[in-house]
């Protein structure tokens, strides 16, 4: 019965994790984060980059739709919301389309307002993102994304 009793010490004793096996799991677990994780953050980014890219073209393909049936495209202070409610200010819009010309008007990938000029400098409109950092300028994330630079 001796026998007995020793052998089930001898399983509690080894049913928990020594504190040595415990580190080397953490290590492993944080040098695959460390592999992994720059990666995905660097999908991420180019993720919102053509995200951006996408919306810029839908809008502009509305911007068109609304220029083709008004003969004329939304000025400034119309702004992007005059493809969702009919403009109330400025020019008006005859041939406004029942119930828009979209849902709503999207926020770039970074949560920011795109920023619309009408008349354009580089054409009828522009149209900008302004990138990760929100403001003009800036390279990788930050770099603008400019609708005549993807015509």
């Amino acid at each position: 019965m001796r026998a007995k009793t020793r052998h089930s010490i001898d399983l509690r004793e080894r049913d928990g994790l020594t504190l040595i096996e415990l580190m080397v799991v953490l290590v492993i677990l944080g040098l695959m984060a460390a592999l992994v994780f720059p990666k995905l953050t660097g999908t991420t980014g180019k993720a919102r980059v053509q995200t951006a890219q996408i919306q810029i073209r839908a809008l502009e393909d509305a911007l068109n739709q609304f220029e083709v049936e008004n003969g004329f495209f939304p000025s400034t202070e119309q702004g992007l919301d005059a493809l969702v409610v009919a403009p109330t200010s400025g020019r008006e819009a005859k041939k406004w389309r029942e119930g828009g010309y979209m849902d709503k008007t999207p926020k770039d990938p970074w949560e920011n307002e795109y920023h619309y000029i009408a008349p354009g400098v580089n054409g009828d409109f522009d149209l900008s993102s302004f990138g990760a950092d929100g403001v003009p300028g800036g390279e990788d994330d930050s770099k603008d994304i400019n609708s005549w630079e993807l015509r």
